[in-house]
């Protein structure tokens, strides 16, 4: 059994492409069996970077993985003919590094942001769902997991409040 998806539906795209190598969560996106989970797990080591930088600076990285982010998964639904097909995962890269702002970069905080964000993304609260089943284009593959990310960075700012 191969870790990664070999469909025929998945032909359209490269990971030679820029625009579908993000989209797809540097490959993540392939695994067989939950790639949103393996494209949040993706998006770990992108945190771990991103945490070198002021608070100013992964606002506005964070900001352009949301705002490209809208793009990079609307043309990449366009090449596959699917929208929100289940191998783009860049929303769910995008919905961690918003988790992850100004928490403690440790293990465990990485880890309680992981799971807050797969929770959120999976069970999908008002207004996630509304969004998820509401909104079209790569505006919706982005809208529902950014809302997510926002809902985990609440729920981890305040962890961190009571625990630290």
């Amino acid at each position: 059994m191969k870790f990664f998806a070999k469909s025929p539906a998945l032909a359209p795209l490269s990971l030679r492409n820029p625009i579908h190598f993000l989209a797809l969560g540097f490959g993540s996106g392939l695994a067989k069996v939950a790639p949103g989970t393996f494209g949040t797990l993706a998006a770990v080591p992108v945190v771990l970077l991103m945490s070198l930088l002021p608070q100013a600076g992964y606002v506005v990285v964070t900001f352009l993985a949301c705002v490209l982010g809208i793009y990079i998964c609307s043309k990449t639904s366009r090449d596959l003919g699917v929208h929100d097909h289940k191998a783009i995962v860049w929303d769910e890269v995008a919905g961690y590094m918003i988790t992850m702002f100004a928490a403690p970069m440790t293990w465990q905080w990485l880890l309680a942001g992981f799971v807050l964000f797969r929770f959120f993304d999976i069970v999908k609260p008002w207004p996630i769902r509304w969004l998820d089943r509401n909104v079209d284009g790569g505006l919706g593959v982005m809208a529902d997991d950014i809302l997510a990310g926002i809902f985990s960075f609440v729920a981890m700012q305040l962890l961190i409040l009571f625990v630290i």
